[in-house]
């Protein structure tokens, strides 16, 4: 969202920063180093990263002595600078920043990278002098990266504005990388390189002063070049725009691979009888990632890997996958990993399994995975066989083949290698269906090997069993959030907008909060309120024996103070229960309505349905097994609101529960559809009450088949 600056009385709107201006940035003609001189080891390899990386473009060097710097003649001073430069990169120290941005906006220079350090980052003293540059900045139409950054690699385009030394040459490809870290822009981008994983684009964003993470996302999502989208996250600044440019990625059919650091730091939540002590920070944020396409990795390796799966095959068309390898070990790996990431490994139909019989020796596994053995020595072209015909097999979406480029030359005569890397490449590309490479493990892809593949057109391989299967699992992920999106599933209902009640109190009990959900259509068991032994009698009478009694009261664990008696069966025991529930609230100094009798339910699964409001994302729906287990057992899914019915179905399949809501051991399954129904219709009801529902807990929803029913609630109200 835009954000008003006022200086000196003026307001100042600093705005989103739309792609267009993003693309000159980062595609500059001609380029100026601010503060280049010998002595600093970022200028010298910035002005050795723009050479030797062919910058088409003129470089200009600003050294306040002038002379020469890096070989080159330098100017002394901004103002003598030729026309026609678009981007400045400025290595001064950070007390002589807004100087030098004068001098730029004097010069008609428009696009800066600020590497320099000493901001925001280092106090209160940093902060005032960002805030003062970011308002020099907005106020001259200038568009900022960093500062404190090491600027971008544009490989696209062979802009290498960038502060540390990038080798040659440099893989293009269509991986863009956007990093909250500058330390880290360097490693990723060596071991993209390593994995034979071409980058478009990598930026190092520094301390977003200006241009921001989503600014740039949203540049990649209209870039032709980008396919995939790589982001490395300390923070997110803005969880409104980054949603939007989350959706605009997985509307556009580019994935965005994230590693979201910070999983250790739980965020704020409202303290609510259990719902609270299940939703921390970075729970919701793989919600939020999960419902909105973003692919979340654990590793840098991951990050890359999958990134560089992503680019050459989404979106899978399904996730039943075909394997092929020379080995049994391998074969063992793969289906244990397999299941960890829900990868189908189907039945061969029958013909194929005929076909590899007759292709494969008798100790050779003719089936799925294939185990063609180490028989792969004697004959080489028994890979690109066994490949042809599992590729063609109609029971899976992709194949996998489990080879690796060799690592060094052959001593003897090289067309061999030459000729059956040629025949596995043939094979690939003639494949009706996705074909991925992977390694047994993250070995290094040699100079020897590299120039194997170039020659033969062998593909990519990724690094290792283990990071392969969690980049098939993810791909597969993502193809299903990207096939739901377009066939509108992610939608949500718009909710309507509701006033709450006039004399609203901080919290609602049982009572009152089971009266509100009722009258908005939510199946609540039923109750009564009583105010005396008889009235009590004369509710259970009416429910049938046998009755629960509970306090009525705003205490949130009644059952802790001896305020639930359950299991009654007559009328001896309900005056008994009503004395005792009655008497434990009132020694607690709790403003005592009576008391509530409710017919009694035995069968059925107790759930738990809580809304609690994030501080960073809003309302956020937590479904569990419920009851006095839902702490210890901790088995919740979450989504962040809205949410639809497909939505809330996937949510409750990922319970380790699900087999109970099924019918575990003959028992009678619940109606998930009508579960879910009643999910959604809780959801739409805070949603439809915005920030004035701080939060809702329904704990037991209590099912049984199709009877589902809240037996006991809590809701509390914003403080205003």
């Amino acid at each position: 969202m835009d954000s008003a600056i006022a200086v000196d009385s003026v307001t100042v709107v600093s705005p989103r920063i739309d792609p267009e201006r993003v693309h000159r940035l980062f595609n500059p003609t001609s380029i100026a180093l601010i503060g280049a001189t010998d002595k600093s080891w970022w200028s010298v390899s910035t002005f050795e990263n723009l050479t030797n990386h062919s910058f088409a473009g003129g470089v200009h060097l600003v050294n306040r002595r002038g002379g020469l710097v890096h070989g080159r003649p330098a100017v002394g001073r901004i103002a003598d600078l030729p026309d026609g430069i678009d981007l400045a990169y400025v290595m001064v120290p950070a007390d002589a920043i807004l100087e030098v941005l004068a001098a730029l906006a004097d010069r008609g220079i428009r696009n800066v990278v600020i590497l320099t350090a000493g901001f925001g980052e280092t106090g209160n003293e940093g902060q005032l002098l960002e805030r003062a540059v970011r308002e020099f900045a907005t106020l001259n139409d200038m568009t900022i990266l960093g500062p404190n950054g090491n600027g971008f690699v544009n490989a696209a385009n062979d802009v290498v504005a960038y502060g540390l030394p990038v080798a040659t040459p440099l893989l293009r490809g269509p991986v863009g990388v956007v990093l909250q870290s500058g330390g880290i822009a360097s490693s990723v981008l060596d071991f993209a390189q390593s994995r034979a994983i071409g980058i478009s684009l990598l930026v190092s964003m520094g301390n977003e002063l200006m241009l921001s993470m989503t600014d740039v996302v949203r540049y990649l999502i209209n870039d032709s070049a980008t396919r995939v989208i790589t982001l490395f996250i300390e923070s997110i600044r803005d969880p409104e725009e980054f949603l939007d440019v989350a959706r605009a990625a997985l509307a556009a059919g580019k994935p965005i691979v994230a590693l979201k650091v910070g999983r250790s730091q739980m965020g704020a939540r409202v303290a609510m009888a259990h719902t609270g002590s299940l939703v921390g920070n970075d729970a919701v944020i793989d919600a939020v990632f999960r419902q909105n396409g973003i692919v979340r990795v654990d590793t840098l390796e991951d990050l890359i890997i999958t990134s560089g799966l992503l680019a050459r095959h989404a979106p899978l068309t399904g996730r039943r996958v075909g394997f092929v390898t020379p080995s049994g070990g391998a074969c063992e790996i793969i289906a244990d990993r397999a299941e960890q990431e829900r990868i189908e490994i189907p039945e061969f139909a029958n013909t194929t399994v005929d076909r590899l019989r007759d292709a494969l020796p008798d100790f050779a596994a003719a089936r799925n995975p294939i185990d063609v053995t180490g028989y792969v020595l004697v004959q080489p072209d028994i890979m690109s066989t066994a490949l042809g015909i599992a590729q063609t097999d109609p029971n899976t979406d992709l194949t996998v083949l489990a080879y690796n480029l060799p690592q060094h030359a052959p001593e003897g005569d090289a067309a061999e290698t030459l000729d059956e890397y040629s025949q596995l490449a043939e094979a690939i590309s003639s494949s009706p269906k996705p074909v991925v490479i992977v390694s047994d493990t993250l070995s290094e892809i040699t100079n020897y090997g590299r120039s194997v593949a170039e020659r033969t057109g062998f593909p990519i391989v990724l690094g290792g069993l283990d990071h392969a299967m969690t980049a098939i699992g993810h791909a597969a992920e993502w193809s299903d959030a990207y096939h739901a999106k377009q066939t509108n599933l992610t939608s949500s209902r718009v909710a309507r907008s509701l006033t709450p009640p006039t004399d609203v109190a901080p919290t609602w009990s049982e009572y009152r909060a089971a009266q509100f959900l009722s009258d908005h259509g939510i199946p609540v068991v039923p109750n009564a309120l009583v105010t005396d032994q008889d009235a009590a009698v004369q509710a259970a009478e009416l429910h049938g024996y046998p009755v629960v009694l509970k306090l009525a009261a705003d205490i949130e664990h009644k059952s802790d103070i001896g305020g639930v008696r359950l299991n009654l069966n007559d009328a001896d025991a309900v005056r008994e229960a009503f004395n005792q529930v009655v008497t434990s609230g009132q020694q607690t100094g709790a403003n005592v309505l009576g008391a509530l009798v409710q017919p009694q339910r035995s069968a059925g699964i107790e759930l738990l349905v809580g809304i609690v409001t994030d501080p960073m994302w809003g309302h956020v729906l937590a479904i569990g097994l419920g009851g006095i287990w839902v702490e210890v057992l901790g088995d919740t899914a979450l989504r962040v609101l809205p949410v639809n019915k497909e939505q809330v179905l996937e949510a409750l399949d990922e319970l380790r529960g699900i087999s109970l809501l099924k019918g575990a051991r003959g028992a009678e399954s619940v109606n998930l559809d009508l579960l879910a129904d009643v999910v959604v219709s809780v959801a739409d009801l805070v949603a439809a009450y915005g920030t004035e529902i701080e939060s809702l807990e329904i704990n037991p929803l209590l099912v049984n088949g199709s009877r589902i029913e809240a037996l006991d609630a809590l809701i509390s109200w914003s403080r205003r």
